[in-house]
């Protein structure tokens, strides 16, 4: 019997902000925190997006400030 594992090796994700050499995550940066929003309007998690936990606390906290300035939309029903 074969195993999810033996199927496909494991891929890390890249984790964008180091690939983009971002430190610090602004809230101002719409263009930056749309990739970490979907379709719908929703805080993609850190299994998809690849961040640290403390890199993924920041960009949430940026996201819902952007949400509030009116810089990104808020989820779709």
């Amino acid at each position: 019997m074969v195993t999810v594992a033996e199927r496909r090796p494991l891929k890390r994700k890249r984790n964008l902000l180091h690939v983009l050499g971002v430190s610090e995550v602004d809230w101002k940066d719409a263009e930056l925190l749309r990739r970490f929003v979907s379709d719908r309007g929703k805080i993609r998690s850190r299994r998809v997006t690849g961040l640290t936990p403390q890199q993924q606390k920041q960009v949430a906290v940026a996201i819902k400030t952007a949400r509030e300035m009116a810089l990104l939309p808020y989820g779709t029903r």
